[in-house]
């Protein structure tokens, strides 16, 4: 399950939004319309993990940490206490807390981002401007993904 490309919504009254139909039909193939909701720990933006996922990186990070050393239970709690599960309703909407409208500046216009396994959520007003800009971010990617090898040239 690869989530790609990027949809707008609105939220309603209530603070319920409509999961984009690509991401809809996606995540009802591969796990049903169950989701963990939490704030994303670098950015200002929401992460929806489909329930597998969420329990794969949530595997990963306990396998990680030792539960006999107090920094790393405090690090888990953090990352484990502030989530939301989500559930759609019959309509494909779900509800997003207050509190998490609040830590994501998301007025009334989200964005969702398929980002590989996840989907970002993010106020409309700032998935508008540039992450990266152009020029830098051709020269990251070419730092990441360029040959350092020379290549022959072709005469």
């Amino acid at each position: 399950m690869r989530f790609l490309g990027n949809s707008e919504a609105r939220l309603d009254a209530k603070g319920r939004v409509f999961l984009p139909s690509v991401f809809r039909k996606q995540t009802q193939m591969a796990t049903g319309d169950c989701f963990i909701l939490r704030k994303d720990i670098f950015q200002e933006c929401l992460i929806l993990y489909p329930e597998k996922v969420w329990n794969d990186q949530l595997n990963e990070l306990r396998n990680r940490l030792n539960r006999w050393n107090a920094q790393h239970q405090t690090i888990f709690r953090q990352f484990v206490s502030d989530v939301e599960i989500i559930t759609l309703d019959g309509n494909g909407r779900f509800l997003i807390p207050k509190r998490y409208l609040k830590l994501a500046q998301i007025n009334q216009e989200v964005r969702f981002i398929g980002m590989d396994d996840t989907i970002e959520i993010w106020a409309k007003t700032i998935a508008d401007k540039p992450f990266i800009g152009s020029e830098e971010f051709g020269k990251a990617l070419e730092s990441i993904m360029g040959d350092n090898e020379k290549t022959e040239e072709v005469t």
